[in-house]
């Protein structure tokens, strides 16, 4: 992903979380400007607060490296706030884990398939707890 592009996504996740209630910021230049490792966004609402390292892809598989993941539960630890991924692919919403929810390679990095996104991340509107519950009752009617 270009940086242009990454840049773009996470304004995008700054502006849905500011937009369901949330009063979020995303860390300048994270991940080079600073010897610290940041997320990139912050975001709380008073009951949950979270600390997201985002990532976007056309439709590859997204890979972070261990250390990104470690430097996220650390500050998340510290900060107080719940850990999560973030990942946006092309013509498809944001899906996000908890980092022990990812799969680990071989090499100790982390990866996130498309199709995992969609069948198991949790979706925005449940992060943010704008989700609706059906009953099984209702599906039918």
């Amino acid at each position: 992903m270009s940086n242009a592009k990454g840049d773009r996504r996470e304004r995008e996740l700054v502006n849905k979380l500011d937009e369901a209630g949330f009063a979020v910021m995303r860390a300048p230049a994270s991940g080079s400007a600073t010897e610290r490792e940041l997320p990139d966004a912050l975001a709380g609402n008073g009951g949950d607060f979270y600390a997201i390292e985002a990532k976007s892809s056309a439709g590859d598989p997204i890979y972070l490296t261990g250390e990104e993941v470690e430097a996220l539960v650390y500050f998340s630890q510290n900060f107080g706030a719940k850990p999560r991924i973030g990942v946006r692919f092309d013509r498809e919403d944001w899906y996000f884990f908890h980092p022990a929810d990812l799969y680990t390679t071989d090499g100790g990095n982390y990866r996130v398939k498309k199709e995992t996104a969609l069948s198991e991340g949790t979706d925005f509107d449940e992060l943010t707890g704008h989700s609706s519950q059906a009953r099984l009752d209702d599906v039918g009617e």
